[in-house]
């Protein structure tokens, strides 16, 4: 749920949906996605009871359509995940930078900031699971208190006089530009299918990963479309895409700013700042506990398996996640670009369009898995190869209409090469990932036999030195 990031979403995700699509329907769109990704939960969260791994998709994968596409998925979930942490210290950096001008008078670089959330993730990235959920918890506790409020505020001061619940209205899945509000809603999303990469670290993995799912999506689910409902009731359906135009991120405290107290908005807008690195943070351990189950494997050098003897958090796989956003931040940084759209907006984006690929291909594997008659023993069809297949028709659909749409979302013209290079990258980077399985199959045998195996292989690479061992 925190790296969902609720208040970054409602704030941030909701008011760019209708300014840039255009369209009423964003809250519809958020319990729409909520469903199709229900669905696809079933069949995840009950496979996720038989194959306990941090790689989660990708092992899904390896053991529902074998070790090579399983490789290959491996590389999207490392690209979509890392994409997704490293975008969003573009909308950390400038969101906390403005707010230290707006508040102090103080100017101060957007990467300046962007480094001091990356110093402090690198360093909870080392420490135990339980004290970064404890971290992460208190925060969304505070971000979810806030946004029902200013809700309560919106929804009490209707536009007119009544309530206009039209942007729920059904006929709003029929308008054009849907396609680019279900892809902006699944983006909203990412991060509840992280329960399954914390399985290993989990007390009992076979009751609490399939609840924290559940709970996390119906959570996230009605507090997206509640509160994006409640801005267009305060504003007027018939406004709401000129008002997040004009207002931006702002739109959700500005409307509630003549009915609260100052302190409540400065609250509000600390608690985004929050929400923001909450997703840094869990994000960053998601991305780290991939790097994490492919070394452990050997798919990827052996030493990113390495734990701390202190905190059994995967040490050297953080430390690598945190050099590669260093990295990609000072480039940025050098280069001077917009740190908001072509960092935040166009790489974040991005990575959720890695991660609905992932979905997508995990659905097809679970069905897959389940085909087996011994693998669906404790699972009857409906779970095993019904939901898996309605999810797979679902996300396929919404898939399609993510790349045909893809330019909309980023803001650029529908014949410029972005809107290809950036959904060709998952696609060249699956090859990558699927031709180093080959050569591990053909060269390293012993390696290739061990993929997806997790934990609970004992296979270990003969080239790896005895002191590696």
């Amino acid at each position: 749920m925190a790296a969902a990031a609720p208040l970054t979403v409602i704030a941030g995700g909701a008011t760019t949906g209708w300014a840039v699509t255009g369209v009423i329907g964003i809250p519809i769109g958020y319990l729409l996605v909520a469903l199709v990704l229900a669905v696809f939960s079933v069949g995840y969260v009950a496979m996720s009871r038989q194959v306990v791994n941090s790689g989660a998709f990708y092992t899904y994968v390896t053991h529902g359509l074998g070790r090579v596409p399983g490789v290959g998925a491996s590389a999207v979930a490392v690209l979509a995940y890392n994409a997704m942490q490293i975008g969003l210290y573009g909308g950390f950096g400038q969101v906390s930078a403005d707010f230290i001008d707006a508040h102090t008078g103080w100017s101060v670089p957007w990467w300046l900031c962007a480094l001091a959330g990356w110093a402090v993730v690198g360093l909870l990235g080392v420490r135990r699971v339980d004290l970064n959920g404890r971290v992460l918890a208190t925060l969304l506790i505070g971000e979810i208190g806030v946004a029902l409020v200013l809700a309560a505020v919106h929804v009490t001061h209707p536009a007119g006089g009544r309530l206009d619940l039209t942007a729920i209205s059904p006929d709003q899945l029929f308008t054009a530009g849907i396609g680019a509000v279900l892809v902006t809603a699944i983006t909203g999303f990412v991060g509840f299918e992280g329960t399954a990469v914390f399985s290993e670290e989990s007390k009992d993995p076979q009751r609490t990963v399939a609840r924290a799912t559940y709970i996390a999506l119906a959570v996230i689910g009605v507090l997206y479309s509640l509160c994006a409902l409640a801005m267009t009731v305060a504003v007027g359906p018939g406004n709401i895409v000129a008002a997040a135009t004009e207002h931006g991120t702002e739109l959700i405290f500005d409307l509630a700013a003549p009915y609260v107290p100052s302190s409540l908005l400065v609250l509000g807008h600390l608690l985004f700042i929050t929400s923001l690195f909450a997703a840094l943070l869990s994000f960053h351990n998601t991305a780290a506990r991939y790097f994490f189950a492919l070394g452990r494997e050997g798919v990827l050098p052996r030493a990113l398996a390495r734990t701390s003897v202190r905190s059994r958090s995967p040490q050297i796989a953080s430390i690598t996640q945190t050099v590669i956003a260093l990295v990609v931040l000072g480039v940025y940084a050098y280069a001077g670009w917009d740190p908001m759209i072509n960092l935040f907006f166009w790489i974040t984006v991005t990575g959720g369009l890695g991660v609905l690929v992932l979905m997508l291909v995990t659905s097809i594997a679970v069905a897959g898995y389940f085909l087996r008659p011994g693998n669906r023993v404790t699972v009857g069809a409906a779970r095993g190869l019904l939901a898996p297949t309605l999810a797979t028709a679902a996300l396929g659909w919404i898939l399609v209409i993510t790349l045909q749409q893809f330019h909309v979302l980023l803001g650029v013209d529908p014949s410029s090469p972005w809107r290809w290079i950036f959904p060709g990258a998952f696609g060249v980077t699956a090859v990558l990932g699927m031709l180093w399985a080959l050569y591990l199959r053909a060269a390293r045998p012993a390696v290739y036999a061990a993929i997806g195996a997790g934990a609970h292989h004992t296979v270990i690479d003969a080239a790896v030195s005895a002191g590696d061992r």
